[in-house]
């Protein structure tokens, strides 16, 4: 007997099909013949105009697309190599008339906000306050400097009057906070002591358990060399779960790579006021500027002992699964490739990945269950 279904319901089973679905399970969840669904199949095909390709057309074509991809990469990498940022910052703005910004900055491989942000500098800079400030930083510097960083923004900008610059006060401790230019009278030494103390505190102590998620994270960077570059990859991992909740790779293993990192952490698991953020005592870690961040958001540090590795050893472990289970397996032709490559890891690592430490589940799935 013909199995007769609404039109309708045919072209669902049919979209099932081209969603990458087996025949056989198509028609063994409707109970109708393989033929019959096939039959559907061709009259949708007829109706739509569809046009077969053959499998060595779609190879080619698929063969075609990887080269022209690796191409770019290769191109994009020589075009950073060889070209500063702001050469092509200007570069998008001179051709953004003719292409659309969001492909002239995948080209370049400038990131859109970096591009908007340069044009709006442009046009600020060209403010003559502006051009007053960029003419005063370096002479506050030197002063402050020469005054073995005794000097205020009071003294300093008294020094300037006295020397015909005519400046406020406001604008030169505005300057120097953004310089971050502190006299050691106003507090700046006991910050430093308290950096130090804080340097040889080991909270965590080794006990790699959390009672929730957001209670306790580790962090550490790993470098990896790619075409002659190293890069460096900061990640951090939630204690509870042995969760990834963030990364970042970057040229240069700097307070900024920690920075970022964090930021992105926070940001997207919004954690509460008790979190403890345990490293080890690189300088991007204990940096001022990267300390007082953390200080900004009640975010308490924990720091490992010097040339003690196991005091962050749930980090170690990760980039050594990172490395041997992906990274030291491939030869990557392109900086794109690795990226890429780091990032089906991690997903990998959070998704299907059993951890013994959480009675081998895997990561998302125990902060689920909790």
């Amino acid at each position: 007997m013909k199995t007769k279904l609404p039109q309708k319901q045919k072209h669902e089973m049919v979209k099932r099909y081209f969603n990458g679905e087996p025949v056989q399970a198509i028609a063994e969840d409707v109970g109708i013949s393989r033929s019959t669904l096939y039959s559907w199949i061709n009259d949708y095909k007829a109706e739509a105009g569809y046009k077969e390709i053959s499998l060595q057309k779609f190879n080619t074509t698929l063969r075609h697309a990887e080269y022209l991809e690796k191409m770019v990469c290769l191109l994009q990498e020589l075009c950073a190599s060889t070209t500063s940022l702001k050469e092509r910052l200007c570069y998008i703005e001179t051709l953004s008339s003719e292409y659309p910004v969001n492909l002239l900055c995948k080209t370049f491989n400038v990131a859109k906000g970096t591009y908007y942000n340069h044009t709006l500098r442009n046009k600020r800079e060209n403010s003559q306050f502006n051009q007053k400030c960029a003419m005063l930083r370096p002479i506050i510097k030197d002063l402050y400097d020469e005054s073995h960083q005794i000097f205020g923004a009071t003294k300093i900008t008294a020094i300037l009057n006295d020397r015909g610059y005519h400046v406020a006060f406001a604008t030169v401790s505005k300057l120097m906070q953004e310089m971050e230019l502190y006299s050691i009278r106003n507090g700046a030494k006991s910050y430093y002591e308290q950096s130090k103390r804080k340097k040889r505190e080991n909270i965590l102590q080794q006990s790699f358990t959390a009672s929730a998620p957001n209670k306790v994270w580790v962090s550490d960077v790993t470098q990896f060399t790619v075409k002659n570059f190293r890069f460096y990859i900061c990640a951090i991992i939630d204690i509870f779960s042995r969760k990834v909740v963030s990364y970042h790779i970057s040229k240069n293993n700097s307070t900024q790579l920690t920075k970022t990192t964090f930021k992105k952490a926070y940001e997207s698991r919004h954690p509460d006021n008790d979190l403890l953020f345990h490293t080890d005592n690189g300088s991007n870690y204990i940096s001022a500027t990267f300390m007082k961040y953390l200080d900004s958001l009640g975010v308490k540090q924990s720091f490992s002992r010097a040339h003690i590795p196991y005091d962050n050893s749930v980090c170690e472990s990760f980039f050594s699964s990172l490395k041997r289970e992906e990274l030291y397996r491939y030869k990557y032709p392109a900086v794109a490739e690795f990226k890429r490559s780091v990032e089906k890891y991690i997903n990998f690592f959070n998704n299907e990945r059993p951890h013994a430490s959480i009675r081998y589940k895997t990561p998302n799935a125990y902060e689920k269950d909790f």
